[in-house]
């Protein structure tokens, strides 16, 4: 499987074409927009989020609600299209016109890709940059993952995306029964926090960056469990699931770090206290006592649940801006302020379960073929009957 993006920030829409979904997979608009509403959500977000109530229009390859095998097809409109269509326009405009645009961008934002991208593709007005390397963008992206989440579920693979830490505020470990009830817990939350305590002193953490002009980061975590061993692959570099799953959580915008399972603190442990042993009985087959390496080993699952965090950094527009310097003038300035949010960690959680989802539904298909659920399903049950007697 895969997929391409296309559109700006205040463009008219978002659009996807999503290429090797199998035939008669049941999907409709509600399934999709669901997880659109849960990305809007999530204390600290910004005005952008009171005007754009997000639907995706399905516009090719699903019939009845069912896919037929082609491409697919989403977008979804950008409601904010009716105020920028002079500025983001795609036909031609007189010198005249050029000369009195309004919100020209010459101020580089320090920590966007403003200036970088400017310069790699000669744009003098930095709007043409902004405008794709929008986080907008992850809204499209959130409408792939949940046709990925679609996929999923047919093999009865649950994931979930949950914040640990928002502004040095950290949730407290705690157990739970089923991903289902951490879904529960958390989509009643305004942060996506499983640890009430904690999630109001982010709240606070929030607040306070908001009153200063400032804005925060933290950390997300997507865990996906029914998983068959095998997916993703040892062979090369780049057949490596988890790195698959690492690029995936960097690509999104504001991301700058990742780990699987204990991630970092193996550096710290012996390695006695650092991998799974290995078990079996006849009603799981092979598993693990326990899940240190968040359900990779050599690059491929291992029937273990799949744990992956990300660290996402402060959002670099702030409403008190750091210094920058003029492109056309070569003057310092205050950095031009774009309508931001003060913390999008909560929703950034939905982004990764939609990045994360889809790395996965691909490996499915790499694995089990693509032409119809039904074969796929059938060679699901064929290979996990023989994963379990190996």
């Amino acid at each position: 499987m895969r997929y391409l993006t296309a559109g700006e920030s205040h463009g008219p829409q978002l659009t996807a074409i999503i290429e090797g979904v199998p035939a008669n997979l049941e999907l409709t608009q509600e399934m999709i927009d669901v997880e659109l509403r849960r990305r809007q959500k999530g204390y600290g977000r910004g005005r952008r989020m009171q005007i754009e109530t997000d639907a995706v229009h399905i516009v090719g390859g699903v019939r009845h609600g069912k896919t037929t095998g082609a491409p697919i097809a989403l977008t979804v409109e950008n409601k904010d299209w009716k105020h920028w269509q002079n500025i983001m326009g795609p036909d031609p405009i007189s010198d005249d016109e050029q000369e009195n645009m309004k919100r020209v961008i010459s101020k580089p934002r320090p920590g966007h890709a403003d200036l970088n991208g400017a310069i790699k593709y000669n744009h003098r007005d930095m709007r043409n940059v902004l405008e794709r390397s929008s986080a907008r963008e992850t809204t499209i992206r959130v409408a792939v993952g949940a046709v990925a989440k679609a996929l999923l579920r047919q093999f009865g693979v649950n994931i979930a995306g949950h914040v640990t830490e928002i502004g040095g505020v950290e949730a407290e470990d705690r157990s739970f029964e089923t991903l289902g009830e951490l879904q529960e817990v958390t989509e009643e939350s305004p942060v996506r926090c499983y640890d009430p305590s904690a999630g109001e002193k982010m709240m606070t953490a929030i607040d306070q960056a908001k009153e200063k002009g400032d804005s925060i980061g933290g950390i997300v975590e997507v865990i996906a469990e029914g998983l068959p061993i095998g997916l993703g692959s040892f062979v090369h570099y780049d057949r490596k699931l988890d790195a698959k799953i690492a690029a995936a959580i960097i690509s999104i915008n504001a991301f700058k770090g990742v780990e699987f399972g204990i991630g970092f603190d193996a550096a710290h442990n012996p390695g006695s206290e650092v991998h799974d042993e290995i078990v079996w009985n006849q009603n799981k087959g092979y598993y693990r006592k326990t899940n240190r390496l968040g359900g990779f080993e050599g690059g491929m699952t291992n029937g273990m649940p799949v744990v992956v965090r990300g660290v996402m950094k402060p959002i670099p527009t702030l409403y008190k801006p750091l210094q920058s310097v003029d492109i056309d003038s070569k003057e310092p300035f205050a950095a031009s302020i774009e309508r931001s949010d003060s913390c999008a960690v909560p929703s950034a959680s939905v982004v990764a379960e939609a990045v994360v989802a889809w790395e996965l539904a691909a490996a499915f298909t790499e694995k089990f073929g693509n032409e119809s659920i039904d074969r796929m399903l059938d060679q699901h049950k064929r290979y996990n009957d023989y994963s379990r007697e190996f």
